[in-house]
């Protein structure tokens, strides 16, 4: 296998400089947040597809074991949030090639973000082995596996070579289904690249060896996109997903690796609603409420005891696990338009506001510092962010809570609270976002509004009837 991968850490030609750039950056401090989002033209990027019942095994609890392989591999690894419909979810892992790691048996030289490749890359396929309840004494059929990638298009052609000489040669080579797929991907697919799909399929050892060349050639030729990779400046997945109307699959229930629900965690979003919205919310009957709890799993209550005039609490929760798509996320997104007020000045001028009570502990995960988190936000999704405080939020509101006010068209509403809940949501699990990768937006089915056209809510007083010290809010469905 050393033969294979005899310039993984060589320079590369003269050519492929001129075509990527201006040769790469120094190594970067695992938890430099300034240079998280930018990958140089010359480091090297891998972007693995992770089955999203089997992420588990390489986050870890806490991040534990993803941190460790950064730790170990000097390299860096971010993980996407999951798209709901999508069964994957992108591993991107990316290095410079200034330091080199020993791999393997026989001590090869090769740098940083392969070395972390194949630690991603065994664990899912031990994961596997696991599922499969495989062992040495199995006779029965030969055991299969398959990696997926993502690939530029600017890439992936030396992976395929003149005539498809390459993709030929590594097929007779490694007896591995080796293909490269540019039609229906997957929606964790990146536009702006114009992402083709690398499959490999055959036994693990086959498998093993095939990426392992496969690796090599990505290493020597860099996409001249990769700088974006891992950009959140504009709307980069595939157009026209849609939400899945039934229940999102809940990746515990073949979860290989054994997780105590003790461990899981109750993420909560706490929308304020104007109280005319809230027959729109319920639905006839309970009609609407009902039919998104049991599409998504999530626990929606409307608290009618803390009600005024004009707002009322409208709490979303679920008890999951950090790696499972939420419930909560997604039942969140469905209700939004519901649960905000209509503040354009007419049918031409269509927006709406959002609000959100968040506890005054997790807010500093919404701003950054120097504010750095929410101008990117702001940015990203084209909405108007704000965070009101004291004698701003309203006073349904208790006194460790701060509001989130999201105003924008439908969509960029949208993205905006996407953006934020899912930070409140790593937060709230503690997650380093070094490993988080948020996406610009989660496909949504728009749903009818039914909202005032003029905001009334009080301000928070002195007369309010919690503090900081009552129990959480008390609810009736």
């Amino acid at each position: 296998m050393a033969s294979t991968l005899r310039n993984i850490h060589g320079k590369r030609s003269n050519l492929q400089s001129e075509l990527t750039g201006n040769g790469g950056s120094k190594r970067r401090n695992l938890h430099d947040d300034t240079d998280q989002n930018v990958i140089g033209s010359e480091e090297t990027v891998y972007r693995y597809l992770c089955p999203v019942k089997k992420t588990g095994s390489i986050i870890g609890k806490g991040g534990d074991i993803a941190k460790q392989i950064r730790s170990e591999t000097k390299s860096n690894m971010r993980i996407n949030e999951a798209l709901p419909g999508c069964e994957e979810r992108v591993v991107t892992i990316y290095s410079t090639n200034e330091e080199l790691n020993h791999f393997g048996d026989d001590g090869e030289l090769v740098c940083p973000a392969l070395d972390a490749l194949f630690k991603v890359h065994d664990m899912v396929v031990a994961d596997i082995d696991h599922d499969d309840g495989n062992d040495d004494d199995d006779l029965g059929e030969k055991q299969t596996v398959t990696v997926r990638m993502l690939v530029p298009s600017d890439q992936i052609g030396c992976v395929i070579g003149k005539g498809g000489q390459v993709i030929q040669n590594l097929r007779n080579d490694t007896n591995a289904q080796i293909r490269v797929i540019k039609d229906h991907l997957p929606s964790c697919a990146l536009t702006l690249s114009h992402d083709e799909l690398l499959q490999i399929i055959g036994e693990p050892l086959v498998v093993r060896e095939a990426l392992y060349q496969v690796a090599s050639l990505l290493h020597a030729n860099p996409s001249r996109f990769q700088h974006l990779l891992l950009s959140s400046s504009s709307s980069m997945h595939q157009p026209g997903a849609m939400l899945m109307s039934a229940a999102l699959t809940s990746s515990h229930r073949n979860y290989a690796v054994r997780r105590d629900i003790a461990d899981a965690r109750e993420f909560c979003v706490c929308f304020i609603c104007p109280a005319e919205n809230v027959g729109g919310v319920i639905g006839k009957g309970g009609g609407f409420i009902n039919q998104i709890r049991q599409e998504t799993g999530a626990t929606i209550r409307v608290n009618t005891s803390e009600t005024d005039e004009d707002d009322c609490i409208i709490v979303i929760s679920s008890k999951e696990f950090y790696e499972d798509q939420s419930p909560a996320v997604n039942a969140a997104i469905r209700l939004q338009q519901r649960c905000s007020e209509k503040v354009g000045k007419d049918a031409n001028d269509l927006a709406i506001s959002t609000r959100l009570l968040v506890s005054s502990s997790q807010i500093g995960c919404l701003i950054g510092k120097g504010g750095a988190v929410i101008s990117e936000m702001r940015s990203v999704t084209r909405a108007n962010i704000r965070i009101l405080q004291k004698e701003d939020v309203p006073k349904i509101a208790r006194e460790d809570e701060e509001m989130v006010q999201i105003t924008g068209n439908p969509d960029a509403a949208m993205k905006a609270l996407t953006q934020v809940i899912l930070r409140l949501r790593a937060n709230s699990f503690d997650m380093d976002h070094g490993l988080v990768l948020l996406p610009t937006s989660f496909p949504y089915i728009p749903q009818v509004t039914e909202n005032s056209s003029k905001s009334k809510y009080a301000k928070r007083d002195d007369h309010r009837k919690l503090n900081s010290n009552s129990k959480r809010r008390n609810y009736v469905s």
